[in-house]
């Protein structure tokens, strides 16, 4: 397919259909959407039967005390022993569970027999350092197989865990350790990153100095730089090394807490989202097998770090759960070389990818010849997460990557919600470039305005979660009334997801990003993702963020910053060809006012565009958090070049 071809499909807004090869084999057929809706709590009863309890529910649903939900009332189970035992104990023992491919080359292949021994011993360990059910334990780690038998060992006890993303700063992993009052952190000497080692424990000796609390903090030696040492530390190998392999896990309460996942909003402090044990895993095992349309023999790989929910729930515990072979990756795309990734998908014949549309943009500004290289010939299915994908890269994906026989399943979903909500499913729903399509089965997503009223397909407004879902966040740690009035309190019994979407004639889903990245533009609402779209769709453009500016004339006027592709040549002219550009392709509205052309966008070591700071920039305002940025000196560039930019208007 040429160049040529794919703008053309795009400009013709092409819907992809099911499958048929899909359809004949996939995991979930059409039929259970109607299943769901005659009676949707049975619906997920059934999913509920695919773990291992050992007390049954005695009812599927608790809402009387809203909007604390519990799910599968009085049922009990392990979620370790449903993401590890069940599969040695069912025969497959000996089937890999993890290839870990570090950064510099190195590699392990761990069974599931293997990670038994792994897991049951780094619980051991735990007890005997005096880790209880209930207890917090931070985790601030790489991404490396002992990162995974740390969570599986605290899930196998009851405790929860609190991971923190190993690229955080010493003042954001105190602030997690201090909210939730961590006792025991388990850490690395550091991590491999780019080529050379990364120290994480200094950064856990500066957040807790001053924490008296803090009794143990356990070291696992990845990189052999030295690190200070104390009385309270303890090296992960001399504790778990001694440790029995013998381990029986204890049962708990359906709502026995698993863990806290700490996410950072516009304003105020990290807020800990708290999910549970039964009723999360039901639904990541279910979506999982799902939107995946996961198989025996498939090799998944999500590219996402474990400190973010995507690890959490689509590295962990939704493919352990189903006995599924993942690959776990220590560094980043373009090291040592810019086809690293589909070096590795090569190597492992991964089948399932799941990844950002950041990742899927920066390769498609490398070049389509890079990942030309190598043998992509085992991917069956592709997946996007963590904001909505331009339609450009989507078709990018599917093409370059995907060879044409690859469905792309956009998943939306949040750290709140734990599981896919919405989501094509393959062999089921057709695709369009950009869409996430409609809700899951068992899902009751809609559209709706500013009274909560649900509106009619081809109208945008708010997305809100109508029904309570079993993988739903049960609180904020600490903070009951932050947790209602966050995401309970602009319409009575609904979730507000805090996201703009809207729906096309047929029903289909777009989601517009962020309720606070839809611009108010002379009373027009207007996506930053649409307008992002559209300037990446110029030839030239390589990426793009566009935020909303207060306006005395507008309310709010649009500022784009735009990255080049690197043959690009920058003319006196170009500005002003792009904003004509974006009037075209949109409409005279979405002309923006400002345009300047970066080197780089500011961005989450998740690699989410930090679009607040992008405003604080076009506003003159003062910078706001900036400590989860992969580069923080990225912003005083922009700010200097917008100032200079003001200077000569």
């Amino acid at each position: 397919m040429s160049e040529s071809t794919l703008d053309n499909l795009l400009h013709e807004n092409r819907t992809f259909p099911p499958s048929p090869e899909f359809a004949a084999q996939a995991n979930v057929t059409a039929a259970a959407f109607d299943e769901a809706a005659a009676d949707r709590l049975a619906f997920w009863d059934k999913q509920a039967q695919l773990l291992d309890w050992g007390q049954p529910w005695t009812q599927t649903l608790d809402w009387s005390n809203a909007p604390f939900a519990k799910w599968f009332v009085d049922g009990t189970l392990n979620v370790s022993l449903n993401c590890v035992d069940r599969h040695v104990d069912s025969g497959n023992g000996d089937k890999v569970a993890i290839h870990f491919e570090g950064e510099p080359g190195d590699t392990r292949t761990i069974t599931y027999r293997d990670l038994q021994t792994e897991v049951s011993k780094a619980a051991n360990a735990l007890t005997e350092l005096g880790v209880t059910a209930d207890e917090r334990v931070t985790i601030y780690m790489p991404m490396i197989p002992e990162a995974v038998f740390a969570m599986l060992a605290c899930a196998r006890l009851g405790a929860m865990h609190s991971v923190v993303f190993g690229g955080f700063s010493a003042d954001a992993l105190r602030s997690r350790i201090e909210d939730a009052h961590s006792r025991f952190v388990i850490t690395a000497d550091g991590g491999f990153r780019r080529g050379a080692p990364a120290a994480l424990k200094p950064a856990v000796d500066e957040a807790t100095a001053e924490l008296d609390y803090v009794e143990k903090i356990v070291v696992v030696k990845r990189t052999n730089q030295e690190v200070e040492w104390t009385d309270r530390d303890v090296w992960w190998h001399e504790l778990v090394d001694a440790a029995s392999a013998e381990h029986t896990p204890e049962l708990f309460d359906a709502e026995q807490p698993l863990f806290l996942l700490y996410t950072s909003g516009t304003t105020g402090s990290p807020k800990g989202i708290k999910h549970t044990s039964g009723g999360y895993l039901t639904q990541c095992l279910y979506t999982f097998n799902a939107v995946f349309d996961y198989k025996p023999d498939d090799v998944y790989w999500c590219t996402a770090d474990i400190g973010w929910v995507t690890g959490h729930s689509y590295v962990v515990y939704g493919p352990l759960a189903a006995g599924a072979t993942v690959v776990l990756y220590e560094g980043t795309p373009d090291s040592p070389h810019k086809g690293r990734w589909w070096e590795l998908i090569e190597k492992y014949q991964v089948s399932i990818l799941y990844t950002a549309p950041t990742a899927i943009r920066t390769f498609a500004k490398w070049g389509r010849e890079i990942p030309e290289q190598f043998d992509l010939s085992s991917l069956r299915m592709l997946g996007s997460v963590g904001e909505p994908i331009n339609p450009e890269a989507w078709m990018w994906y599917r093409h370059v990557i995907g060879g044409d026989r690859c469905p792309i399943v956009d998943t939306w979903w949040q750290t709140e919600t734990g599981a896919a909500m919405i989501s094509p499913l393959p062999g089921v729903t057709a695709c369009k470039p950009g869409s996430a399509m409609r809700p899951l089965p068992g899902i009751n997503v809609e559209i709706v305005n500013d009274a909560g009223e649900a509106l009619e397909w081809g109208q945008g407004g708010y997305l809100a979660i109508a029904e309570p879902w079993p993988s739903m966040l049960r609180g904020i740690w600490g903070d009951d009334e932050r947790f209602i009035d966050t995401y309970w309190s602009r319409w009575p019994g609904i979730y507000f997801a805090g996201d703009g979407a809207k729906y096309e004639d047929d029903g289909t889903i777009w989601l517009l990003g962020r309720v606070d990245d839809v611009m108010n533009v002379s009373g027009h609402r207007i996506s930053t993702t649409e307008v992002e779209s559209a300037l990446v769709s110029y030839d030239g453009v390589a990426e793009a963020a566009v935020v909303g500016a207060d306006d005395e004339t507008s309310g709010q006027a649009i500022v784009g910053f735009v990255i080049l592709e690197g043959t690009t040549e920058v003319t006196p002219s170009l500005v002003d060809d792009l904003r004509t550009h974006v009037s075209h392709e949109i409409g005279p509205i979405a002309k923006p006012k400002r345009i300047m052309i970066v080197d780089e966008l500011p961005k989450t070591r998740s690699g989410k565009i930090m679009r607040r700071l992008l405003r604080d920039v076009a506003e003159n305002r003062t910078l706001g958090d900036t400590t989860t940025l992969a580069d923080p000196a990225v912003m005083a560039l922009i700010r200097t070049g917008m100032d200079e930019a003001s200077d000569e208007d």
